[in-house]
C-alpha cells in the first residue's frame, strides 16, 4: 500500500466526501421509482391504469439499460484521468437532469413532447450513474488498508438505501402537508427541485478531494492504462474476470436489492392496494431498521470473506421469497385491516438479504480488477448485474403477475437470476478478502 495512504481520521473525511455525493445520486435516481404511480398520470394518457403503469416502469427500466454505457465512458475517464475527475462530473449530470424532471410540461400540456423529455432526462441519468458507483466504492477501497477494506467500503453501500429512504421521507412530507390532489397535480416536482441544493453541496465537498493514493502512485509510475476499454475487454483473461463478476455477483446482488426494495413496494401497492402513505412508511422503516447491517457485514467480510456471506444472501433469497410474498398478503388482508407490523417485518428481512449480498460487494468487486483498469473492468459488470438484471425486476413483476394471472409470478424472474449467480460464484470465484491492491 502506498506511502500516502491516509490516517484514520483521513480515511473518515474520504468516506464522508463520497458518501454524500453517492447518497445525493441515489436520491436522485430512487426519485422516479418512488414516484412512478404519479409519473404514470402526469406524463401519460389517462384512460388505462395499467398501461400507463407499465409505460412508466418501461421508462424507469431505460435509466437502467443505459447504465452500463454510463459505465464504460466514465470508467475510461476514471482509469485515464482519475477517479475524483469522473465523480464530479457524473455528479453533476445527474443533478441536472434531476432538476429537469421537476420542470418538465405535462402530457395534458404538450402531449407526446412530455414522455419523450422525460425519456430523455431519464437516459441522462442512467449514464451518470453508470459512472458514479464505481468511482466512490474504488476512491474508498484505494484509500483503506486491506484488512478493513470491507468495512469502509460498506458505508458507500449504505448510501443507496439511505437515497430511498431519504427520498421516500421527502415525498411523504410534501404529500402529507398538502394533501393527496395537490401533490398529483404539481407537489409531486418539489422532491426533483430540491435535490439541486443537495448537488451543489456535494460538489463542494468532493472539490476538496485529492486523487486516490493507489492510483497516483500508478501514474507516477507510467503504468496507467491508456486504453482500459481495450485492455478490460479485449483481453482473454481480463474478460473472464469480468463475466464472473457478472454472472457470479452482481446479478444476482441485482435482482436480491430490487426485490427487496423497489418490488416490495410495488407489490404492497397494486396488488395487495394498500394506502400510498402506509404502503411507503412500511418499506422506509423497514429499510431504517435493516440499514446499519449494511456496515455489519460489510465488516464481517474483512474476517470471514465476502462470498460467503453473498452466496448466502442469494440463498436465502431463493428459498423464502415466495413464503415470505405469501405471508405479506395475508398481512395485509388481515381480519382487522392491514398488519402494519409483521408487514415491516417480513420487508425487513428481505432488505437483509440485500444487506449480505450488498454490504461486501464494493470490496469484491474492487478486489478482482487489476489498479489500471478498475474503474473500466468494475463498473460494467455492477452497471448490467444491477441496472439490466435488478432494475427489470419490478416492470418484469408486474408483466408476469398479470400475464400468468399468479399474484407471485413476478418472483420466477428473481428467483432464477439468484440461482444462476449462486452456482457460478460458489464454484467459480475466489476469496481475495487478504490480498494488498497492485500498483
Amino acid at each position: 500500500m502506498p506511502a500516502d495512504q491516509p490516517t484514520s481520521r483521513g480515511i473518515w473525511t474520504v468516506i464522508g466526501a463520497s458518501s454524500a455525493g453517492t447518497l445525493i445520486e441515489w436520491y436522485d435516481f430512487y426519485i422516479f421509482g418512488s414516484l412512478a404511480t404519479v409519473l404514470a398520470g402526469a406524463f401519460f394518457p389517462k384512460g388505462d391504469d395499467l398501461v400507463a403503469m407499465l409505460a412508466t416502469l418501461a421508462t424507469f427500466a431505460t435509466g437502467f439499460i443505459v447504465r452500463p454505457f454510463g459505465a464504460v465512458v466514465f470508467g475510461r475517464i476514471g482509469d485515464v484521468v482519475g477517479r475524483k475527475h469522473a465523480f464530479l462530473v457524473t455528479l453533476l449530470i445527474m443533478g441536472g437532469a434531476t432538476m429537469a424532471i421537476g420542470a418538465l410540461p405535462t402530457y395534458e400540456q404538450v402531449g407526446i413532447l412530455a414522455p419523450t423529455l422525460l425519456l430523455l432526462l431519464r437516459l441522462l441519468q442512467g449514464l451518470a450513474l453508470g459512472g458514479e458507483y464505481g468511482g466512490a466504492a474504488i476512491y474508498v477501497a484505494e484509500h483503506a488498508p486491506a484488512n478493513r477494506r470491507g468495512f469502509y467500503t460498506s458505508f458507500i453501500q449504505t448510501t443507496a438505501t439511505l437515497g430511498l429512504f431519504a427520498s421516500l421521507g421527502v415525498i411523504m412530507l410534501c404529500r402529507t402537508q398538502m394533501g393527496d390532489d395537490a401533490f398529483r397535480e404539481w407537489g409531486w416536482r418539489i422532491p426533483f427541485l430540491l435535490s439541486i441544493i443537495l448537488v451543489v453541496f456535494s460538489y463542494i465537498i468532493r472539490r476538496r478531494l485529492d486523487e486516490s493514493p493507489v492510483f497516483s502512485q500508478m501514474k507516477a509510475q507510467g503504468k496507467a492504462s491508456k486504453q482500459p476499454i481495450r485492455e478490460s475487454f479485449g483481453n482473454r483473461a481480463n474478460l473472464r474476470i469480468v463475466l464472473l463478476a457478472l454472472f457470479g455477483a452482481t446479478m444476482g446482488q441485482g435482482v436480491v436489492w430490487y426485490t427487496g426494495q423497489f418490488y416490495a413496494l410495488y407489490y404492497l401497492q397494486t396488488q395487495l392496494k394498500l394506502d400510498y402513505v402506509l404502503s411507503n412508511q412500511i418499506v422506509a422503516v423497514a429499510i431504517l431498521c435493516a440499514t446499519p447491517f449494511f456496515v455489519v457485514f460489510g465488516a464481517l467480510s474483512d474476517r470471514i470473506g465476502r462470498k460467503p456471506l453473498m452466496m448466502l444472501g442469494c440463498l436465502l433469497a431463493v428459498l423464502t421469497w415466495i413464503p415470505i410474498y405469501q405471508q405479506m398478503t395475508a398481512a395485509a388482508n388481515a381480519a382487522n385491516g392491514p398488519d402494519s407490523f409483521m408487514l415491516t417485518f417480513l420487508i425487513f428481512l428481505q432488505v437483509l438479504y440485500v444487506t449480505l449480498v450488498y454490504g461486501p460487494i464494493a470490496a469484491f468487486l474492487v478486489e478482482m480488477f487489476p489498479t489500471r483498469i478498475r474503474y473500466t473492468s468494475l463498473s460494467l459488470p455492477y452497471h448490467i448485474g444491477n441496472g439490466v438484471f435488478g432494475g427489470l425486476v419490478p416492470l418484469v413483476g408486474l408483466w408476469a403477475v398479470n400475464h400468468f394471472n399468479n399474484p407471485y409470478a413476478g418472483l420466477w424472474y428473481p428467483m432464477l437470476i439468484a440461482s444462476i449467480t449462486l452456482v457460478v460464484g460458489t464454484l467459480c470465484i475466489k476469496e481475495k478478502n487478504k490480498v494488498p491492491l497492485d500498483v
